[in-house]
């Protein structure tokens, strides 16, 4: 499904949370003492969800525009 960078970045942050999980595509992950970075392909753009294992939240998503390279 495509989706604009403008229409998820209005979305409320649990529905951001689904429609990466449902959506999105990993393109890479790392580990930070108890902190997971997973980055995702969205459509035309990436986005960066911190999940916190220790008490298995998400503490925050980053949203980014590819440019560059990576735009299509």
């Amino acid at each position: 499904m495509n989706i604009s960078y403008y229409d998820f970045k209005n979305m409320p942050n649990q529905e951001q949370c689904s429609f990466v999980m449902n959506e999105g595509r990993i393109m890479n992950e790392r580990m930070v003492n108890t902190i997971k970075y997973v980055l995702y392909e969205v459509s035309h753009f990436s986005v960066e969800v911190i999940y916190n294992t220790a008490n298995d939240k998400i503490e925050g998503i980053n949203v980014y525009q590819n440019r560059g390279a990576y735009a299509i």
